[in-house]
């Protein structure tokens, strides 16, 4: 096939198989971001495993009883029947017994699995079972999809979309407060069954498309990497749906182009990728955003230390009107190298806060005014600390300085009303009052 074919659908079966593939990652990645929320990543693992052995005994009754045991309305059937056992296996544990949730799906993934791979034996014993072709929904088989697969996976989608609509308020209520959810008259259990169907019902459909194996990773991929770009649940489920249909899509149109290249394995394959993608640049809790942020904060931390320690070298000589130090009398303040020191005195210069010549560091008046909004700020959480938390004047320096870059004007104003401080001066340092501040 060309690449021109490719990219414009003109093929029949690529069109079925490509929509049909990105119909159903859209479908996992939406109920996938609901389970990984409700901290149940491994139900949609579970439930494929658990839907091998009724394929199996599908096969296997429909064969003795005269019908077509190859018939995919039966095969699904029957991974409906025993996804829904496994479900309720799984509830049957987690509420009637001590072992959590974590034991339950554990159990169940490898009992009905086991229970699967055994029925698949007898299968190749009947006549006729080795050309069954059952092994097939362990790995999936993309290629074969039809008009009908392609029909059914729509309804799927469908129902869950309109669902998770319907639903939106209560399951997200759900995944973030429980114990409020039920105070509030919620019908939890009801609601934890209705999410619970919608993971069997993307999983029964995608077990052709993926394979039972897999299908967990269209379940969780998406919706892990739309952690990575918001905070807002409604985005968080736009970015899943669309990066799962984009990765179904995508590895779908791949595996069609490149004949010897499983389609299942290539979906997920993109979807880990767009998840390294989301992880790296993802906007809100990426690894490039985490890291700019950390190093913000810690200029910010590396000034406010400089400019507080400016302001307690001037306060022991008692010399503000010069408002100059120098370069040695810093270096002995705090545990600083050099080159550290220079690089906060550089950054601090560069936003007008100070100036350096000839070894003396000289802070300008929006410095000044800084240094002693810091001092104050960190005095009044020293106070705070030995008045109210019995922390002894010689060790509380260590503990303000871990929480004072992150104090917001209210509290603040808090502490001021605590203490009874002024508004106007820098309070006494703590460690000349002794325990008596």
């Amino acid at each position: 096939m060309s690449w021109r074919d490719l990219l414009l659908l003109q093929d029949y079966n690529t069109r079925v198989v490509v929509s049909s593939t990105a119909l159903l990652g859209c479908a996992a990645g939406l109920v996938g971001t609901f389970t990984l929320l409700r901290k149940r990543a491994l139900m949609g693992d579970a439930l494929s495993h658990a839907t091998l052995p009724g394929i199996a005994l599908a096969f296997i009754i429909a064969t003795a009883t005269g019908h077509n045991g190859k018939s995919l309305t039966v095969l699904l059937f029957g991974a409906c029947i025993t996804g829904l056992m496994g479900v309720a296996v799984i509830l049957v544990l987690r509420n009637s017994t001590r072992l959590k949730e974590d034991t339950a799906l554990g159990a169940v993934l490898s009992v009905f699995f086991g229970a699967g791979m055994a029925l698949l034996g007898v299968v190749q014993q009947m006549k006729g079972g080795h050309a069954a072709g059952l092994e097939a929904f362990i790995y999936g088989k993309t290629a074969s999809m039809g008009f009908n697969d392609a029909m059914l996976i729509s309804g799927v989608a469908f129902v869950c979309v309109l669902v998770c609509l319907l639903l939106f308020k209560e399951f997200k209520l759900l995944c973030f407060d429980e114990a409020f959810a039920g105070s509030r008259g919620v019908p939890i259990v009801l609601l934890d069954l209705a999410l619970m169907a919608l993971v069997v019902m993307v999983c029964i459909v995608g077990l052709q498309a993926v394979g039972l194996i897999l299908m967990i990773a269209l379940l969780v991929i998406p919706a892990a990497a739309a952690r990575f770009w918001t905070q807002q649940l409604s985005t968080i489920v736009f970015i899943s749906a669309g990066l799962g249909a984009a990765g179904g899509m995508t590895g779908a149109a791949m595996s069609a182009a490149f004949a010897n290249l499983p389609s299942g394995a290539t979906i997920v394959l993109v979807c880990s990728l767009f998840f390294l993608f989301s992880m790296v640049f993802g906007t809100n809790r990426g690894v490039l955003v985490r890291f700019l942020r950390r190093r913000r904060m810690n200029r910010s931390v590396a000034r406010q230390h400089l400019l507080r320690a400016i302001y307690e070298v001037l306060e022991s000589s008692g010399d503000f009107d010069q408002r100059a130090v120098s370069f040695a009398s810093l270096l002995d303040k705090r545990s600083w190298s050099a080159k550290r020191l220079s690089r906060s005195i550089q950054s601090a210069a560069q936003d007008n806060l100070l100036d350096q010549t000839d070894g003396q560091v000289h802070l300008t008046d929006e410095g000044i005014n800084e240094a002693s909004r810091l001092t104050r700020q960190h005095r009044l959480w020293e106070l705070y600390l030995i008045t109210y938390a019995e922390i002894a004047p010689s060790k509380v320096d260590r503990d303000a300085d871990a929480i004072e870059h992150v104090l917001e004007p209210e509290v603040v104003l808090e502490l001021e009303a605590l203490l009874k401080a002024s508004h106007a001066n820098v309070p006494p340092s703590p460690h000349a009052l002794g325990t008596e501040s």
